[in-house]
């Protein structure tokens, strides 16, 4: 084989595997581009673009190349099915985060700091303080719990039952597995609220008996500093309990996610 013959077959077989790794990369960037943490807003452009290339190329050497196609349509509803499904799959497990900024949300009315916001880093609006600390918690919960080992073996599943250049199995059973999830997810935001909620509604109630009973107490010069101190306090003790729950809500997402494929 002479020379220009071989760096003739080097070239196709370079563009050959680009090919293989963009085609991976299509379902990996569209999941990492919704997906809370380790994508969207939460980490920078670039290092996002690192992040699904690395990983298109580790996993585009383990599993099986995508079968040729042409540049026509079928090539076009390829690529759109391929953000379709990385999108739904990161769509969910962002869901299991949002079920945490709605527990604070509940919290922060009763504790009087719903007007305490900061920036969001999951849609770039303004959310209450307690919404980022248990954002900030599943966080440290999704690591702990090496969510993120499991996000990847997710991803290399999704191959072995939706391959490339496969058509969806059931579209219907695809777009109704996102508002299946958020009815469990706005379940498990309101039960984690739900026992600081009651707390700390009790302690509203009792402040505003003392003030019908002794009209020269102001309520919310009493009761506001003692809901925050009482609010505090809970929290502090919802936060040893949380990893159950929380391990729980992402096993579900991870599930409701494998089942999109």
């Amino acid at each position: 084989m002479d020379t220009v013959t071989l760096t003739t077959a080097t070239g196709v077989d370079l563009f050959a595997m680009l090919g293989t790794v963009l085609w991976h990369a299509l379902r990996i960037g569209a999941a990492f581009q919704v997906l809370p943490v380790l994508g969207g807003r939460g980490m920078p452009a670039q290092a996002r673009l690192i992040v699904t290339l690395a990983l298109a190329a580790t996993m585009s050497t383990v599993l099986p190349a995508p079968p040729p196609m042409a540049v026509d349509a079928a090539t076009v509803l390829g690529v759109l099915r391929e953000f379709t499904v990385g999108v739904a799959i990161g769509l969910i497990l962002r869901l299991a985060f949002e079920a945490g900024q709605l527990a604070g949300e509940l919290v922060s009315q009763g504790m009087g700091l719903s007007f305490a916001t900061m920036a969001d880093p999951l849609s770039g609006a303004s959310s209450p303080v307690l919404s980022q600390w248990f954002y900030l918690v599943f966080a440290l919960l999704f690591f702990t719990l090496d969510g993120h080992l499991a996000l990847v073996r997710l991803l290399a599943d999704s191959y072995g039952g939706l391959p490339i250049g496969a058509a969806l199995p059931d579209l219907h059973a695809l777009l109704s597995a996102v508002p299946t999830f958020f009815g469990q997810c706005l379940r498990a935001g309101v039960l984690l609220a739900l026992p600081v909620m009651m707390a700390l509604l009790a302690v509203n109630i009792a402040f505003g008996v003392l003030a019908r009973a002794a009209a020269q107490l102001n309520p919310m010069a009493i009761g506001l500093p003692v809901s925050l101190l009482v609010g505090l306090l809970l929290l502090m003790l919802l936060a040893r309990e949380l990893q159950g729950p929380v391990q729980q809500l992402f096993e579900d997402a991870y599930a409701a996610a494998r089942a999109l494929t």
